[in-house]
């Protein structure tokens, strides 16, 4: 009897991938221990001007001034590894709670950026869009809705990934699942203004897709939680090219208290709409001490591919890194 596809990949071929405790710092958290962090990464690299760019986010303990994910950054850079901020937003601009991961892309004749932020009007997480004709001249007061929690159905949508397939747009998004609650457990799970981190429900990922990067119509689950160490959360962080079909690199936790410690898993699709979980059993790629690695991203450059990762140093503190390998 073969084996299951779980058994013949997380260790070998996430390590033929890259190794994360060999990747350098791009960013480093404002401090040392639990709830500090400087990540959430998503990159991509422009071939027009030949440069990379990567949208990241900078978190504090909950109790703290301005707590939570409280600044956003787009940064440029010309070799994948040192970067400069181009373009900012703060939490307060927004009016929000809390922001986590941008998703950054250029569209035919400008550019777009995802935001994805607590809605201030009904502490649910939301996905927005911005156009502007560079990277950095977005203005948030320019945003428009790209995808909620009523036009999916949801308790809330977050974290965006975006790939574009010819004239099709796609984006992956982590969602709080549908849950049979009363109006006052509604209320409750939703008063922290983090519904994931209550356990109310589960956090699947789910696919929208558009014809213009603007305008989205959302298709439902594409990948589901799991039956063990990713039952609570599977939330797609990045696809890549794999043959004749397509890697995805998710981010997993058991239950609540990992809510924030997620670690990586992987699936296979030959379409970007039916996924084979290839980590059942145990998470692909962790840290060296075995904690969270999560918001996996990934670019390929002139032979190299670039990986991009939030790395949870021993004190509890997350940092942003990379790591280069040749391309596969």
């Amino acid at each position: 009897m073969s084996e299951p596809a779980e058994q013949l990949v997380p260790g070998a071929l996430a390590r033929q991938l890259f190794v994360p405790e060999q990747g350098v710092a791009v960013r480093q958290p404002e401090a040392d221990g639990p709830g500090y962090w400087a990540g959430a990464p998503g990159a991509c690299y422009d071939q027009v001007t030949g440069a990379f760019y990567l949208t990241y986010r900078r978190r504090r303990e909950r109790g703290t001034v301005s707590d939570r994910g409280y600044s956003c950054f787009i940064a440029r850079s010309t070799d994948g590894v040192r970067f400069d901020d181009i373009w900012s937003v703060r939490k307060e601009q927004l009016q929000s709670a809390s922001m986590e991961r941008f998703c950054l892309r250029r569209g035919d004749d400008r550019w777009l950026l995802y935001l994805s932020y607590v809605d201030p009007a009904d502490n649910r997480w939301r996905i927005d869009v911005i156009e502007a004709a560079s990277p950095d001249g977005f203005e948030t007061g320019a945003r428009r809705p790209a995808l909620t929690a009523a036009a999916t159905g949801t308790e809330g949508v977050k974290d965006p990934f975006v790939t574009r397939i010819g004239p099709a747009w796609l984006m992956f998004a982590s969602y709080a699942a549908p849950a049979a609650m009363t109006a006052s457990q509604r209320e409750q799970a939703h008063a922290t203004a983090d519904i994931y981190a209550t356990g109310a429900t589960t956090y699947p990922t789910g696919l929208a897709t558009s014809l213009d990067g603007t305008v989205w119509d959302w298709q439902g689950q594409v990948l589901g939680v799991g039956q063990g160490w990713d039952r609570y959360q599977a939330r797609i962080c990045s696809v890549m090219p794999a043959g004749d079909g397509w890697l995805a690199f998710y981010d997993g936790s058991a239950d609540k208290a990992e809510n924030y410690e997620e670690r990586c898993g992987l699936a296979l699709s030959l379409d970007l709409t039916g996924w084979l979980r290839l980590t059942v059993r145990a998470p692909a790629l962790v840290t060296a001490a075995g904690a969270s690695l999560r918001y996996l991203d990934s670019v390929l450059a002139d032979g190299t591919r670039y990986f991009y990762y939030e790395y949870a140093r021993p004190g509890g503190a997350h940092e942003l890194r990379v790591a280069t390998v040749p391309a596969i």
